[in-house]
């Protein structure tokens, strides 16, 4: 068995989903199941492991959405901070000597469990690259990302709305890209509309 079938998955799943006007992004139903819970399925089923899952701060509906799955919940406290608290908080929860960790956003609903084993397999540690990032088809880079632990410090100092993108910033030429197909890598849905349109877009198929 590869060493990168173990590498850890964080999931990013503490935002407020303002954008959704009332309903939660997060819980909108693929297949009769609730988009976190896909996500959380997929990352479950591309590696062993630890499956980490940074949520808001409990009672809320995403942790039922949740419930059975052998995955490590992790509340952010300051969650409202923006992107940056889930970061640190995810890495924060990772085990000792992790030598790299895939960060998977929980709205991107085309994504499949190759798609992650795909880039966990480009991963070597040994190599000079930092990061591996999943692309779209036609090459604009993406989400997941593999992190390898040398930037874990880095992602501990980030403050704010601030994403994976900063990071990435100080990993310039030592990046390798991984290409998925058609747009699944940045394919998110985070108004009413996005979701109307994409379930329309589906129906058609």
């Amino acid at each position: 068995m590869s060493k990168t079938s173990h590498i850890p998955i964080i999931i990013l799943a503490a935002g407020q989903s303002i954008r959704m006007r009332g309903t939660d992004k997060l819980l909108q139903h693929i297949s009769t199941v609730p988009l976190i819970k896909r996500q959380t399925e997929i990352a479950l089923q591309a590696t062993n492991g630890t499956v980490i899952v940074t949520l808001p701060s409990p009672p809320h509906p995403r942790y039922d959405a949740l419930e059975g799955l052998n995955i490590q919940r992790v509340p952010v406290a300051d969650a409202r901070e923006g992107m940056a608290a889930s970061l640190r908080a995810g890495f924060a929860n990772l085990p000792k000597k992790t030598t790299a960790a895939m960060l998977l956003l929980a709205d991107l609903p085309e994504l499949t469990q190759v798609d992650l084993k795909k880039l966990l397999s480009a991963v070597d540690t040994g190599s000079k690259s930092l990061a591996w990032q999943a692309t779209t088809e036609a090459g604009c880079p993406g989400h997941p990302i593999v992190f390898s632990s040398t930037l874990f410090p880095k992602i501990a100092e980030l403050t704010g709305d601030i994403g994976a993108r900063a990071i990435l910033k100080q990993a310039t030429n030592r990046i390798t890209f991984v290409a998925l197909p058609e747009n699944r890598a940045r394919r998110d849905l985070d108004t009413p509309e996005d979701w109307a349109a994409w379930r329309e877009e589906r129906s058609d198929d």
